[in-house]
């Protein structure tokens, strides 16, 4: 029985298209929500989860970092895609002919400035495939769907304009999820080590614990914060650091970050994509 990764939309989203790009030998499977993808990791319906985190263009995807940390899961990978926005309709469609095009609320903005120009009216879908899916079971040439090729191969649909992203760099960030950990591995591009925690309740907090970051001379690619519990006085925080937890600056950085915190929870330690050093040496 081949293994399985689980991802959310319906097959041709561009999570389909990561689970392709990153694990071709797993057998992918669609689920409706990032909650139930995780789910069918958590009960071992799927051996993986590929899971969307940001997008260059429109920012993080809302509620996944809140999602995470209560998973039980664990971060083992990361990959970039680069994310190709296509207008797909039906075979007999022209550009002229399309009104209205369907998409998730996260691609639409990243294509705006086309369907501005070609005075396409945006409309909401709850996933790019199936945005897809309903337009080749439709009859109406003037409806379209914002999709990957991959989509207009699985349900023949007709490419109509290709790659109208807004921004030509425009790359979605996956992290991959695991039931177990993996530690021990070391990555060719370095590695990456993500982690929660909430400050204690005492003056400068927060800065006293990022301090020791930057003593021990390790690099924070990424902090977020978000409300815990629907109480604006819980706040926790999202961070991403560049090293391993065995590395001495690290361990260092991380024993300071424990003394001014009250939950510390490492959620994964996995090796960089090699397409983050390509991204940040293309934007230098």
């Amino acid at each position: 029985m081949s293994q399985k990764i689980a991802f959310q939309g319906e097959l041709g989203a561009y999570g389909h298209e990561a689970c392709v790009t990153a694990r071709p030998d797993f057998a992918p499977l669609p689920c409706a929500t990032f909650e139930a993808a995780i789910e069918a990791v958590r009960n071992g319906s799927a051996d993986l989860g590929m899971i969307a985190v940001e997008n260059s263009t429109y920012g993080r995807v809302a509620d996944v970092h809140s999602l995470l940390p209560e998973s039980g899961l664990h971060i083992i990978d990361e990959t970039f895609v680069r994310v190709h926005i296509n207008l797909l309709g039906k075979k007999q469609a022209a550009l002229s002919d399309i009104k209205e095009a369907h998409g998730h609320p996260v691609i639409l903005p990243q294509c705006g400035e086309f369907l501005r120009a070609h005075a396409i009216t945006p409309r909401t879908s709850s996933d790019n495939a199936r945005a897809a899916r309903e337009v080749a079971s439709g009859d109406d040439p003037s409806i379209a769907a914002l999709a990957s090729e991959l989509a207009a191969d699985i349900y023949g649909l007709k490419v109509i304009a290709r790659h109208i992203e807004d921004h030509a760099r425009n790359t979605t960030r996956f992290l991959i999820m695991a039931r177990d950990p993996d530690y021990t591995r070391r990555g060719p591009s370095g590695m990456m080590t993500s982690f929660v925690f909430r400050v204690r309740n005492i003056p400068a907090a927060l800065y006293k614990a990022m301090g020791g970051f930057a003593t021990n001379g390790v690099n924070m690619t990424k902090l977020e914060s978000y409300m815990v519990g629907g109480d604006f006085r819980a706040t926790q925080f999202y961070a991403e650091i560049e090293g391993h937890p065995d590395d001495s600056n690290v361990k260092l950085a991380l024993e300071e970050l424990a003394y001014f915190t009250d939950h510390l929870h490492v959620m994964g330690v996995y090796p960089a994509a090699a397409r983050r050093h390509e991204t940040a040496d293309a934007e230098a």
